[in-house]
Protein backbone atom coordinates (compact mmCIF):
# COMPACT_ATOMS: atom_id res chain seq x y z
CA UNK A 1 0.00 0.00 0.00
CA UNK A 2 1.58 3.20 -1.22
CA UNK A 3 2.77 5.53 2.08
CA UNK A 4 0.60 8.45 1.23
CA UNK A 5 -2.28 6.24 0.82
CA UNK A 6 -4.57 5.66 3.84
CA UNK A 7 -7.68 4.52 2.89
CA UNK A 8 -9.10 0.71 2.55
CA UNK A 9 -8.20 -0.89 -0.44
CA UNK A 10 -11.06 -1.92 -3.02
CA UNK A 11 -11.25 -5.76 -3.56
CA UNK A 12 -11.70 -6.47 -7.39
CA UNK A 13 -14.49 -5.34 -10.01
CA UNK A 14 -16.14 -7.86 -12.06
CA UNK A 15 -18.14 -7.57 -15.52
CA UNK A 16 -20.01 -9.97 -17.58
CA UNK A 17 -21.70 -9.83 -21.22
CA UNK A 18 -24.02 -12.03 -23.11
CA UNK A 19 -25.12 -10.45 -26.04
CA UNK A 20 -25.78 -11.98 -29.03
CA UNK A 21 -24.29 -10.94 -32.83
CA UNK A 22 -21.73 -8.77 -30.77
CA UNK A 23 -18.00 -8.86 -30.01
CA UNK A 24 -18.18 -8.22 -26.21
CA UNK A 25 -14.66 -8.24 -25.77
CA UNK A 26 -14.88 -4.52 -26.30
CA UNK A 27 -18.13 -4.18 -23.98
CA UNK A 28 -16.19 -6.27 -21.51
CA UNK A 29 -13.16 -3.36 -21.55
CA UNK A 30 -15.52 -0.40 -21.13
CA UNK A 31 -17.03 -2.24 -18.43
CA UNK A 32 -13.83 -2.72 -16.56
CA UNK A 33 -12.62 0.78 -17.43
CA UNK A 34 -15.30 2.37 -15.08
CA UNK A 35 -14.23 -0.05 -12.45
CA UNK A 36 -10.63 0.42 -11.91
CA UNK A 37 -11.03 2.73 -8.80
CA UNK A 38 -11.53 -1.32 -7.10
CA UNK A 39 -8.62 -2.88 -8.13
CA UNK A 40 -5.23 -1.72 -9.96
CA UNK A 41 -2.77 -4.67 -9.83
CA UNK A 42 -3.80 -6.67 -13.15
CA UNK A 43 -6.45 -7.37 -15.78
CA UNK A 44 -8.30 -10.16 -17.50
CA UNK A 45 -10.93 -10.70 -20.20
CA UNK A 46 -12.45 -13.90 -20.90
CA UNK A 47 -14.79 -14.40 -24.27
CA UNK A 48 -16.01 -17.31 -26.73
CA UNK A 49 -17.83 -17.32 -29.58
CA UNK A 50 -19.77 -20.82 -28.44
CA UNK A 51 -16.71 -23.36 -28.78
CA UNK A 52 -13.70 -22.55 -26.55
CA UNK A 53 -12.89 -19.84 -23.95
CA UNK A 54 -10.27 -17.65 -25.02
CA UNK A 55 -8.59 -15.41 -22.41
CA UNK A 56 -6.01 -12.83 -21.69
CA UNK A 57 -5.12 -11.46 -18.25
CA UNK A 58 -1.74 -9.51 -17.14
CA UNK A 59 -0.92 -7.48 -14.36
CA UNK A 60 -1.31 -3.81 -14.96
CA UNK A 61 -4.19 -1.08 -15.59
CA UNK A 62 -6.72 -1.87 -17.42
CA UNK A 63 -5.54 0.44 -20.51
CA UNK A 64 -1.95 -1.14 -19.81
CA UNK A 65 -2.85 -4.81 -20.53
CA UNK A 66 -5.51 -4.07 -23.38
CA UNK A 67 -5.11 -2.78 -27.05
CA UNK A 68 -6.93 -3.20 -30.18
CA UNK A 69 -4.97 -5.96 -31.22
CA UNK A 70 -5.52 -7.56 -28.17
CA UNK A 71 -9.14 -7.64 -27.81
CA UNK A 72 -9.38 -8.50 -31.64
CA UNK A 73 -7.90 -11.75 -30.28
CA UNK A 74 -10.65 -12.11 -28.10
CA UNK A 75 -13.84 -13.03 -30.61
CA UNK A 76 -17.10 -13.80 -28.87
CA UNK A 77 -20.26 -12.92 -27.83
CA UNK A 78 -19.62 -13.81 -24.47
CA UNK A 79 -17.36 -12.85 -22.57
CA UNK A 80 -16.15 -11.77 -18.34
CA UNK A 81 -13.93 -9.72 -17.46
CA UNK A 82 -12.07 -8.66 -13.66
CA UNK A 83 -9.58 -6.12 -12.46
CA UNK A 84 -7.79 -6.95 -8.98
CA UNK A 85 -6.12 -5.77 -5.90
CA UNK A 86 -5.31 -8.79 -4.11
CA UNK A 87 -6.71 -9.70 -0.62
CA UNK A 88 -6.07 -13.40 -0.65
CA UNK A 89 -2.86 -14.02 -2.89
CA UNK A 90 0.04 -12.35 -3.68
CA UNK A 91 0.16 -9.95 -6.65
CA UNK A 92 1.46 -11.94 -8.88
CA UNK A 93 0.57 -12.00 -12.99
CA UNK A 94 -0.39 -16.51 -11.83
CA UNK A 95 -2.97 -14.88 -9.67
CA UNK A 96 -4.48 -12.60 -12.49
CA UNK A 97 -8.12 -13.33 -13.16
CA UNK A 98 -10.11 -14.50 -14.87
CA UNK A 99 -9.59 -17.96 -13.66
CA UNK A 100 -9.75 -21.26 -15.51
CA UNK A 101 -10.80 -24.71 -14.22
CA UNK A 102 -11.83 -28.18 -15.93
CA UNK A 103 -14.76 -29.88 -14.81
CA UNK A 104 -17.51 -32.85 -15.64
CA UNK A 105 -18.79 -29.49 -17.61
CA UNK A 106 -16.49 -28.59 -19.21
CA UNK A 107 -13.93 -25.58 -18.77
CA UNK A 108 -15.02 -22.50 -16.85
CA UNK A 109 -13.42 -19.10 -16.44
CA UNK A 110 -13.63 -17.04 -12.94
CA UNK A 111 -14.08 -13.62 -12.23
CA UNK A 112 -14.48 -12.75 -7.75
CA UNK A 113 -14.82 -10.30 -5.92
CA UNK A 114 -14.75 -11.10 -1.98
CA UNK A 115 -12.81 -12.72 -0.01
CA UNK A 116 -13.54 -16.56 0.86
CA UNK A 117 -12.92 -17.46 4.68
CA UNK A 118 -12.29 -20.86 4.48
CA UNK A 119 -10.22 -21.22 1.61
CA UNK A 120 -7.55 -23.13 3.31
CA UNK A 121 -9.73 -26.01 4.64
CA UNK A 122 -11.45 -26.08 1.16
CA UNK A 123 -8.09 -26.33 -0.72
CA UNK A 124 -7.14 -29.43 1.69
CA UNK A 125 -11.06 -31.26 1.27
CA UNK A 126 -11.22 -30.86 -2.47
CA UNK A 127 -7.88 -32.49 -2.69
CA UNK A 128 -9.40 -35.51 -1.11
CA UNK A 129 -12.86 -35.31 -2.36
CA UNK A 130 -12.36 -34.41 -6.04
CA UNK A 131 -8.38 -34.99 -6.51
CA UNK A 132 -8.35 -31.00 -6.93
CA UNK A 133 -4.48 -29.74 -7.44
CA UNK A 134 -4.07 -25.77 -6.88
CA UNK A 135 -1.44 -23.68 -8.83
CA UNK A 136 -2.06 -20.51 -7.80
CA UNK A 137 -2.49 -18.95 -4.45
CA UNK A 138 -5.76 -17.31 -4.49
CA UNK A 139 -9.07 -18.20 -3.30
CA UNK A 140 -10.33 -17.81 -6.27
CA UNK A 141 -8.73 -20.63 -7.37
CA UNK A 142 -10.61 -22.97 -4.97
CA UNK A 143 -13.45 -20.62 -5.62
CA UNK A 144 -12.98 -22.01 -9.76
CA UNK A 145 -12.29 -25.57 -8.52
CA UNK A 146 -15.47 -25.95 -6.52
CA UNK A 147 -17.72 -24.87 -9.20
CA UNK A 148 -16.15 -27.14 -11.93
CA UNK A 149 -16.15 -29.83 -10.28
CA UNK A 150 -19.16 -30.00 -7.75
CA UNK A 151 -21.62 -31.91 -8.65
CA UNK A 152 -25.08 -31.02 -9.64
CA UNK A 153 -27.70 -31.43 -12.55
CA UNK A 154 -27.97 -27.52 -13.83
CA UNK A 155 -25.96 -24.47 -12.56
CA UNK A 156 -28.53 -23.40 -10.24
CA UNK A 157 -27.53 -26.88 -8.03
CA UNK A 158 -23.71 -26.55 -8.25
CA UNK A 159 -24.20 -23.26 -6.62
CA UNK A 160 -26.71 -24.06 -3.67
CA UNK A 161 -23.98 -26.83 -3.12
CA UNK A 162 -20.76 -24.40 -3.31
CA UNK A 163 -22.73 -21.99 -1.12
CA UNK A 164 -23.07 -24.13 1.25
CA UNK A 165 -19.46 -24.87 1.23
CA UNK A 166 -18.27 -21.18 0.64
CA UNK A 167 -17.79 -18.41 4.21
CA UNK A 168 -17.10 -15.39 3.00
CA UNK A 169 -17.63 -12.77 0.32
CA UNK A 170 -17.96 -13.35 -3.18
CA UNK A 171 -20.01 -12.02 -6.53
CA UNK A 172 -18.79 -14.05 -9.40
CA UNK A 173 -19.01 -13.59 -13.14
CA UNK A 174 -18.30 -17.44 -14.47
CA UNK A 175 -18.33 -18.27 -17.81
CA UNK A 176 -18.64 -21.64 -19.73
CA UNK A 177 -18.27 -22.03 -23.45
CA UNK A 178 -21.68 -20.73 -23.81
CA UNK A 179 -23.14 -19.87 -20.81
CA UNK A 180 -22.74 -17.06 -18.39
CA UNK A 181 -23.14 -17.26 -14.72
CA UNK A 182 -23.79 -14.56 -12.32
CA UNK A 183 -23.26 -15.47 -8.06
CA UNK A 184 -23.53 -13.48 -5.25
CA UNK A 185 -23.26 -14.95 -1.79
CA UNK A 186 -25.83 -15.56 0.87
CA UNK A 187 -24.95 -12.74 2.89
CA UNK A 188 -24.70 -9.92 -0.05
CA UNK A 189 -21.45 -8.56 1.25
CA UNK A 190 -20.29 -7.68 -2.39
CA UNK A 191 -22.22 -5.57 -4.82
CA UNK A 192 -23.46 -6.75 -7.87
CA UNK A 193 -26.04 -5.77 -10.62
CA UNK A 194 -27.57 -6.76 -13.74
CA UNK A 195 -28.60 -4.51 -16.89
CA UNK A 196 -29.63 -5.07 -20.20
CA UNK A 197 -27.72 -4.16 -23.51
CA UNK A 198 -28.47 -4.56 -27.50
CA UNK A 199 -30.87 -7.77 -26.64
CA UNK A 200 -28.36 -8.99 -24.30
CA UNK A 201 -27.11 -8.79 -20.83
CA UNK A 202 -24.52 -7.22 -18.69
CA UNK A 203 -23.46 -8.11 -15.21
CA UNK A 204 -21.02 -5.80 -13.34
CA UNK A 205 -19.85 -5.13 -9.62
CA UNK A 206 -21.56 -1.18 -9.99
CA UNK A 207 -24.11 0.30 -11.90
CA UNK A 208 -21.86 2.96 -12.72
CA UNK A 209 -19.87 0.17 -15.49
CA UNK A 210 -23.72 -0.17 -16.98
CA UNK A 211 -23.75 3.54 -17.50
CA UNK A 212 -20.57 3.91 -19.19
CA UNK A 213 -22.01 0.76 -21.84
CA UNK A 214 -24.99 2.68 -22.50
CA UNK A 215 -26.74 -0.85 -20.84
CA UNK A 216 -30.03 0.07 -18.87
CA UNK A 217 -30.09 -0.87 -15.32
CA UNK A 218 -32.31 -3.57 -14.57
CA UNK A 219 -32.07 -4.24 -10.88
CA UNK A 220 -29.11 -5.14 -7.83
CA UNK A 221 -28.74 -9.21 -7.47
CA UNK A 222 -30.62 -10.55 -4.46
CA UNK A 223 -28.11 -12.02 -1.90
CA UNK A 224 -27.78 -15.91 -2.54
CA UNK A 225 -29.12 -15.36 -6.01
CA UNK A 226 -27.84 -16.92 -9.01
CA UNK A 227 -28.45 -15.85 -12.93
CA UNK A 228 -28.05 -17.99 -15.77
CA UNK A 229 -27.88 -16.52 -19.26
CA UNK A 230 -27.95 -18.04 -22.33
CA UNK A 231 -29.01 -18.57 -25.77
CA UNK A 232 -32.19 -19.29 -24.12
CA UNK A 233 -32.78 -16.00 -21.93
CA UNK A 234 -32.19 -15.44 -18.36
CA UNK A 235 -33.13 -17.76 -15.49
CA UNK A 236 -32.57 -16.77 -11.68
CA UNK A 237 -33.23 -18.84 -8.36
CA UNK A 238 -31.99 -17.56 -4.96
CA UNK A 239 -30.48 -20.12 -2.68
CA UNK A 240 -33.05 -21.28 0.53
CA UNK A 241 -30.24 -21.36 2.85
CA UNK A 242 -29.71 -16.87 2.40
CA UNK A 243 -29.75 -14.59 4.89
CA UNK A 244 -32.82 -13.13 5.37
CA UNK A 245 -31.55 -9.39 4.86
CA UNK A 246 -28.50 -8.72 3.19
CA UNK A 247 -25.35 -7.93 5.01
CA UNK A 248 -23.49 -5.71 2.46
CA UNK A 249 -20.26 -4.20 3.09
CA UNK A 250 -21.15 -0.46 4.72
CA UNK A 251 -17.81 0.77 3.00
CA UNK A 252 -19.22 -0.05 -0.30
CA UNK A 253 -21.28 2.77 0.89
CA UNK A 254 -18.53 4.90 2.27
CA UNK A 255 -16.18 5.10 0.09
CA UNK A 256 -15.63 1.77 -2.13
CA UNK A 257 -18.56 2.14 -4.76
CA UNK A 258 -18.59 4.94 -7.30
CA UNK A 259 -20.66 8.36 -6.43
CA UNK A 260 -22.62 7.78 -9.59
CA UNK A 261 -23.48 4.44 -8.48
CA UNK A 262 -26.77 3.13 -7.18
CA UNK A 263 -26.67 0.89 -3.92
CA UNK A 264 -29.30 -0.75 -2.34
CA UNK A 265 -31.39 1.61 -4.32
CA UNK A 266 -29.61 4.28 -3.89
CA UNK A 267 -27.48 6.91 -5.68
CA UNK A 268 -24.11 6.22 -3.47
CA UNK A 269 -23.56 10.27 -3.51
CA UNK A 270 -26.89 11.09 -1.82
CA UNK A 271 -26.24 8.67 0.51
CA UNK A 272 -22.21 10.12 1.16
CA UNK A 273 -24.31 13.17 1.87
CA UNK A 274 -26.24 11.85 4.41
CA UNK A 275 -23.43 10.74 6.15
CA UNK A 276 -21.34 14.44 6.53
CA UNK A 277 -24.82 15.83 7.59
CA UNK A 278 -24.64 13.38 10.13
CA UNK A 279 -21.57 13.43 11.42
CA UNK A 280 -22.46 17.43 12.10
CA UNK A 281 -25.07 16.86 13.92
CA UNK A 282 -23.67 14.97 16.40
CA UNK A 283 -20.78 17.08 16.34
CA UNK A 284 -21.24 20.39 15.58
CA UNK A 285 -18.44 22.86 15.43
CA UNK A 286 -17.86 26.89 14.79
CA UNK A 287 -15.60 27.06 11.75
CA UNK A 288 -15.55 29.75 8.14
CA UNK A 289 -15.18 26.73 5.75
CA UNK A 290 -16.26 23.43 4.94
CA UNK A 291 -13.07 21.63 2.95
CA UNK A 292 -12.73 18.00 1.89
CA UNK A 293 -10.08 15.89 1.35
CA UNK A 294 -10.50 15.40 -2.63
CA UNK A 295 -11.65 13.35 -4.33
CA UNK A 296 -13.48 10.93 -2.02
CA UNK A 297 -14.56 13.11 0.89
CA UNK A 298 -16.10 15.93 -1.65
CA UNK A 299 -19.87 14.33 -1.23
CA UNK A 300 -19.40 14.08 2.52
CA UNK A 301 -18.22 17.60 3.15
CA UNK A 302 -20.75 18.91 0.42
CA UNK A 303 -23.80 17.12 2.74
CA UNK A 304 -22.22 18.48 5.92
CA UNK A 305 -21.59 22.08 4.81
CA UNK A 306 -25.34 22.07 3.93
CA UNK A 307 -26.47 21.23 7.41
CA UNK A 308 -23.58 23.21 9.28
CA UNK A 309 -24.78 26.33 6.80
CA UNK A 310 -20.94 26.86 6.44
CA UNK A 311 -19.61 27.30 2.91
CA UNK A 312 -18.18 24.32 1.09
CA UNK A 313 -14.78 25.34 -0.45
CA UNK A 314 -12.48 23.48 -2.17
CA UNK A 315 -9.39 24.49 -0.24
CA UNK A 316 -7.32 21.58 -1.60
CA UNK A 317 -6.49 20.87 -5.22
CA UNK A 318 -5.99 17.11 -5.86
CA UNK A 319 -3.44 15.84 -8.74
CA UNK A 320 -5.63 13.87 -10.76
CA UNK A 321 -2.71 12.22 -12.91
CA UNK A 322 -0.69 10.70 -9.64
CA UNK A 323 -1.75 7.12 -9.74
CA UNK A 324 0.35 3.54 -10.10
CA UNK A 325 3.31 4.21 -11.10
CA UNK A 326 6.51 1.57 -11.76
CA UNK A 327 9.17 4.66 -10.96
CA UNK A 328 9.79 4.16 -7.50
CA UNK A 329 9.51 7.37 -5.02
CA UNK A 330 13.10 8.20 -3.96
CA UNK A 331 13.59 9.28 -0.47
CA UNK A 332 12.82 12.97 -1.06
CA UNK A 333 9.47 12.11 -3.10
CA UNK A 334 8.65 9.72 0.15
CA UNK A 335 9.15 12.61 2.85
CA UNK A 336 6.71 14.85 0.71
CA UNK A 337 4.31 12.46 0.53
CA UNK A 338 0.78 13.93 0.42
CA UNK A 339 2.29 17.21 -1.20
CA UNK A 340 2.93 15.23 -4.63
CA UNK A 341 -0.67 14.01 -4.34
CA UNK A 342 -2.46 17.43 -2.80
CA UNK A 343 -1.70 20.72 -2.96
CA UNK A 344 -3.64 24.03 -1.05
CA UNK A 345 -4.52 27.24 -1.71
CA UNK A 346 -3.39 29.44 0.38
CA UNK A 347 -5.60 32.26 -0.51
CA UNK A 348 -8.59 30.52 0.70
CA UNK A 349 -6.99 29.00 3.60
CA UNK A 350 -4.84 31.57 5.08
CA UNK A 351 -6.42 32.84 8.59
CA UNK A 352 -9.54 30.50 8.49
CA UNK A 353 -10.71 28.10 10.83
CA UNK A 354 -11.37 24.94 8.51
CA UNK A 355 -13.99 22.09 9.22
CA UNK A 356 -11.67 19.24 7.20
CA UNK A 357 -13.80 16.62 6.28
CA UNK A 358 -12.64 12.85 5.63
CA UNK A 359 -14.41 9.87 4.77
CA UNK A 360 -12.54 6.78 6.93
CA UNK A 361 -9.07 7.30 8.66
CA UNK A 362 -7.23 4.12 8.89
CA UNK A 363 -3.73 4.82 10.00
CA UNK A 364 -4.11 8.60 10.14
CA UNK A 365 -0.94 8.97 7.51
CA UNK A 366 -3.10 11.19 4.88
CA UNK A 367 -4.69 13.08 7.85
CA UNK A 368 -1.75 14.21 9.47
CA UNK A 369 -0.01 14.91 6.55
CA UNK A 370 -2.90 17.08 5.46
CA UNK A 371 -2.95 19.11 8.42
CA UNK A 372 0.16 19.66 8.96
CA UNK A 373 0.05 21.61 5.02
CA UNK A 374 -3.05 23.15 5.99
CA UNK A 375 -1.13 25.17 8.79
CA UNK A 376 1.82 25.47 6.61
CA UNK A 377 -0.51 27.38 4.30
CA UNK A 378 -1.84 29.50 7.14
CA UNK A 379 -5.27 27.95 8.56
CA UNK A 380 -5.92 29.04 11.78
CA UNK A 381 -7.87 25.89 13.50
CA UNK A 382 -8.20 22.58 11.92
CA UNK A 383 -11.32 20.74 13.06
CA UNK A 384 -11.67 17.29 11.59
CA UNK A 385 -15.05 15.44 11.43
CA UNK A 386 -14.82 11.38 9.81
CA UNK A 387 -17.89 10.41 8.30
CA UNK A 388 -17.30 7.13 9.48
CA UNK A 389 -16.71 5.55 12.75
CA UNK A 390 -13.48 4.65 14.33
CA UNK A 391 -12.00 1.44 12.42
CA UNK A 392 -11.32 -0.83 15.33
CA UNK A 393 -11.02 -4.41 13.61
CA UNK A 394 -10.02 -5.99 10.32
CA UNK A 395 -11.77 -7.05 7.25
CA UNK A 396 -12.19 -10.56 6.54
CA UNK A 397 -14.46 -10.29 3.36
CA UNK A 398 -12.29 -8.87 0.80
CA UNK A 399 -10.87 -5.23 1.97
CA UNK A 400 -7.21 -4.62 2.30
CA UNK A 401 -7.48 -1.76 5.02
CA UNK A 402 -3.79 -2.61 7.58
CA UNK A 403 -3.47 -5.02 10.78
CA UNK A 404 -5.09 -4.40 13.94
CA UNK A 405 -1.78 -2.92 15.21
CA UNK A 406 -1.67 -0.60 12.48
CA UNK A 407 -5.19 0.86 12.94
CA UNK A 408 -4.71 3.79 14.78
CA UNK A 409 -8.47 3.99 16.25
CA UNK A 410 -7.90 0.37 17.80
CA UNK A 411 -4.67 1.79 19.33
CA UNK A 412 -5.36 5.31 20.68
CA UNK A 413 -8.31 7.36 21.80
CA UNK A 414 -9.74 9.74 19.88
CA UNK A 415 -8.51 12.40 22.10
CA UNK A 416 -5.05 10.74 21.83
CA UNK A 417 -5.70 10.42 17.97
CA UNK A 418 -6.81 14.23 18.13
CA UNK A 419 -3.54 14.94 19.54
CA UNK A 420 -1.65 12.48 17.52
CA UNK A 421 -2.71 14.58 14.08
CA UNK A 422 -2.49 17.92 15.11
CA UNK A 423 -6.16 18.81 14.88
CA UNK A 424 -7.39 21.41 16.88
CA UNK A 425 -10.66 18.41 17.45
CA UNK A 426 -11.95 15.62 16.02
CA UNK A 427 -14.91 13.60 16.18
CA UNK A 428 -16.46 10.58 14.22
CA UNK A 429 -19.52 9.38 12.94
CA UNK A 430 -21.93 6.62 15.17
CA UNK A 431 -22.33 3.49 14.27
CA UNK A 432 -26.39 5.13 15.12
CA UNK A 433 -25.39 8.11 12.96
CA UNK A 434 -24.43 5.67 9.88
CA UNK A 435 -27.00 3.25 9.71
CA UNK A 436 -29.23 6.23 10.00
CA UNK A 437 -27.75 7.95 6.89
CA UNK A 438 -27.43 4.72 4.98
CA UNK A 439 -31.12 3.83 5.98
CA UNK A 440 -31.03 0.47 7.14
CA UNK A 441 -31.68 -1.74 10.08
CA UNK A 442 -29.58 -2.82 12.57
CA UNK A 443 -28.29 -6.27 10.70
CA UNK A 444 -28.30 -4.95 7.23
CA UNK A 445 -24.57 -4.24 6.57
CA UNK A 446 -21.70 -5.50 7.77
CA UNK A 447 -20.09 -3.03 10.16
CA UNK A 448 -17.56 -5.68 11.34
CA UNK A 449 -14.59 -2.94 11.02
CA UNK A 450 -16.36 -0.55 13.46
CA UNK A 451 -17.91 -3.22 15.71
CA UNK A 452 -15.90 -6.30 15.72
CA UNK A 453 -19.59 -7.51 15.21
CA UNK A 454 -19.28 -10.17 11.79
CA UNK A 455 -22.18 -11.39 9.45
CA UNK A 456 -20.66 -14.95 10.38
CA UNK A 457 -17.72 -16.15 13.31
CA UNK A 458 -14.06 -15.39 11.68
CA UNK A 459 -10.77 -15.44 13.21
CA UNK A 460 -8.95 -12.31 14.80
CA UNK A 461 -7.06 -11.43 12.16
CA UNK A 462 -6.08 -13.32 8.61
CA UNK A 463 -3.46 -13.73 6.46
CA UNK A 464 -3.43 -12.71 2.64
CA UNK A 465 -0.24 -14.49 2.12
CA UNK A 466 -0.75 -17.23 3.79
CA UNK A 467 -1.01 -19.61 0.44
CA UNK A 468 2.21 -17.85 -0.75
CA UNK A 469 4.12 -19.62 2.37
CA UNK A 470 4.71 -23.16 0.66
CA UNK A 471 4.23 -24.44 -2.72
CA UNK A 472 1.03 -24.23 -4.36
CA UNK A 473 0.13 -27.55 -4.11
Amino acid sequence: MPETDDHPHEECGIVGAFVPGESVARTTFFGLFALQHRGQESAGIATSEGDKINLKAKMGLVSQVFREETLAALPGHLGIGHTRYSTMGGSKEYNAQPLLAEGQRGQIAVGHNGNVINASDLRVEMAEEFGSSFEKTSDTEVIAELFAKAPGADWFEVSAYAMRRLKGAYSLAIMTKDQLIAVRDPLGIRPLCLGTLNGGYVVASETAALDNLGAEFVRELEHGETLVIDKNGIQSKVWSGARSAHAMCVFEQIYFARPDSILNGELAYETRQRLGAEVFREHPVDADIVVGIPDSSTPHAVGLAAAAKIPYTEAIIRNRYVGRTFIQPDQRSRAQGVQTKFNPMRGVIEGKKLLVVDDSIVRSTTITRVIKMLRRAGAAEVHVRVASPPIKSTCHFGVDMATLSELIAANKTVDEITEYIGADSLAYLSVEGLLRAVRAPKNAYCTGCFTGDYPIPVQLEMNKMGFEAAPAD
